[in-house]
């Protein structure tokens, strides 16, 4: 019996379930802020640690559960490894030009 989380246990809200206060609150932190536009800028899928930031390991977890369940990423259990991307198709339709003005303003 696997241990391992499958990305069926991890929680990522429908597109139509995306709420803007939820994503204004994930996008408000700093380090949040500075992983999405990691994420906004890259072809991969990094995972958890390739991140630059200036946090623990367990922060870093908790960043990267906020950022999941409001819906600004998707992550992808493999392994003991979880990757990312960034739901920009899912945050554009619901909120057109959201993800833009906020990456935008935080360079």
């Amino acid at each position: 019996m696997s241990t391992h989380a499958t990305t069926d246990e991890l929680a990522h809200p429908k597109r139509e379930e995306l709420e803007l206060p939820t994503v204004l609150h994930a996008l408000s932190d700093p380090v949040r802020l500075k992983m999405v536009a990691a994420l906004a800028s890259s072809d991969a899928e990094p995972t958890c640690g390739s991140f630059d930031v200036p946090v623990t390991k367990s922060t870093c977890t908790h960043h990267f559960r906020v950022l999941r369940e409001a819906g600004v990423i998707h992550q992808r259990q493999e392994g003991r490894q979880r990757f990312n991307t960034l739901r920009r198709e899912d945050l554009d339709a619901r909120f057109p030009g959201l993800l833009d003005t906020v990456l935008a303003s935080a360079d």
